[in-house]
């Protein structure tokens, strides 16, 4: 897997380097960011998420906890109600932040927390516990799910789940297995997901629009459109054409992170930002709230990752796009930029920072714009397929037709004569017989009657009514031989 300093920065994915950043910051925070990436495949989404792992700064937990509770605020079942003398006694120790993946073959019990089959086979002390589940293993750090549109179409009981953690800040989740008692705790996550809007089962927001919303920011990543940009990330590893160790370094950002928390915990919203940004609510007709909650996290977070103790249009300009993309069509998105545009032009706060940011935004208008033509045309294609029949070559299943046509019409024919010649004969024969009238003499024709005198039903003996199955074969030879003798 590629390094994170190895990875190449370009116009199409810098919007998502800043996102992990700013989502780095706020679980800092315990107010988690959630993320999601999207574009074609082969964007880079997936290996971007997975190296920006090696940013993550360590968390400081109670020693061996598998829900990563903070000493200062134990909230797992173990550990809850704990005073700090007997956390101290525990002991404390500083771990990575976790990082874990959810996979499409992931069950319910691996997901939130089953039984402790260990602990409960154990032959000297059996115990019934839990045994966490990602989520809950995950607490105070990240989960990353890839094809997240997959996984909403295919484990609608696993977008439940997300659903809870997510619709909250924190979560929380309940972890219920018969037997055992209900645990429930309140959850730090950010949930990281990538996915390909254009490939089965299509955009996530039609396919569960509540587990999109829930997304705080929603990022398009673009492929690199410079010649030079793609030659840089198909060297990446090489050097003079030869393979080249990769040298760990510090990272800029791995230090900086606590300057940017500090900032972030004393940052200022001016009281012009807020009335904008309930204006853009009220006035644009957003349909949730939470769409504007995800804009004003994602400007604080992105003035904290410029170390900038105020936000300003700048930081709205940024995070406008993505909190509202997934959230809005594209002419209330294009409206709601057009109104900012205005403000920043009527205020004299135009500068060469906002030039900048609105092309930013127009970047993602027009990323939007043209997504959603091809969707449309694609979608269209696909009806058309199935409303009408597909044919491998259209050239030969004509003259295969033809064929067929030209036969039947030779079988219609070879009917049709032999029809007319039998009827012909038929004619003939009639005539024959009858001269020149068109009408049988009855006189004329061999008439066959019963063998035997027709009798009323009363005077008929049941015996011969009811036969068994001897009497009808010597019924029948009688039949045979009386007609052989006639």
């Amino acid at each position: 897997m590629k390094n994170y300093l190895q990875l190449i920065h370009h116009p199409g994915n810098t919007a998502l380097f800043k996102s992990l950043q700013m989502s780095i910051i706020s679980i800092k925070h315990n107010n988690p960011l959630h993320i999601h990436a999207q574009g074609l495949r082969g964007t880079g989404k997936t290996t971007i998420i997975r190296a920006t792992r090696e940013l993550l700064p360590k968390i400081l937990r109670i020693k061996e906890c598998p829900y990563n509770c903070h000493p200062k605020k134990p909230l797992c079942p173990e550990h809850k109600g704990l005073s700090e003398d007997e956390i101290k006694e525990i002991g404390i120790e500083l771990i990575d932040m976790p990082f874990l993946e959810i996979s499409h073959s992931a069950k319910i019990g691996t997901v939130v927390g089953t039984i402790d089959l260990e602990k409960i086979s154990d032959k000297n002390n059996p115990i019934a516990s839990l045994l966490p589940g990602s989520l809950p293993r995950a607490n105070r750090g990240i989960v990353f799910i890839d094809e997240i549109n997959r996984l909403a179409d295919t484990s609608p009981e696993l977008v439940d789940v997300l659903l809870d953690v997510m619709g909250t800040k924190p979560g929380r989740i309940q972890i219920e297995e018969t037997g055992l008692k209900t645990v429930e705790i309140p959850i730090n996550v950010c949930i990281w997901a990538a996915s390909n809007p254009d490939e089965e089962p299509g955009p996530l927001e039609d396919i569960r629009k509540q587990l999109s919303d829930r997304f705080d920011l929603v990022i398009d990543v673009e492929r690199p459109k410079d010649p030079r940009i793609v030659k840089d990330i198909i060297s990446i590893g090489f050097k003079n054409g030869k393979r080249q160790s990769y040298v760990k370094r510090e990272y800029p950002f791995y230090k900086e992170i606590k300057e940017m928390c500090n900032i972030y915990r004393e940052i200022a919203i001016p009281d012009e930002i807020l009335k904008i940004l309930a204006s853009i609510y009220v006035d644009f007709n957003i349909e949730s709230i939470r769409g504007i909650e995800s804009l004003l996290t994602g400007a604080k977070l992105y003035s904290a990752l410029n170390k900038r103790k105020t936000v300003t249009f700048e930081d709205i300009y940024f995070s406008a796009p993505l909190a509202l993309r997934h959230r809005v069509d594209i002419n209330t998105l294009t409206n709601v930029m057009k109104f900012l545009d205005k403000l920043l032009k009527e205020t004299n706060m135009f500068d060469k920072t906002n030039e900048n940011q609105t092309e930013h935004s127009n970047k993602f208008l027009n990323l939007d714009s043209n997504q959603k033509q091809k969707r449309n045309k694609e979608k269209k294609n696909k009806e058309e397929k199935r409303s009408s029949p597909t044919y491998p070559n259209k050239s030969r299943l004509i003259s295969f037709l033809q064929t067929i046509k030209k036969a039947c019409e030779l079988l219609l024919k070879a009917v049709t004569d032999k029809r007319r010649s039998k009827t012909s004969i038929n004619k003939n024969k009639t005539s024959n017989t009858t001269g020149s009238s068109s009408i049988a003499d009855p006189s004329k024709i061999d008439i066959e009657s019963p063998y035997k005198k027709a009798m009323p039903i009363k005077s008929i003996d049941v015996s011969n009514i009811v036969k068994t199955e001897e009497d009808l074969n010597e019924l029948s030879r009688t039949i045979r031989l009386s007609r052989k003798l006639n």
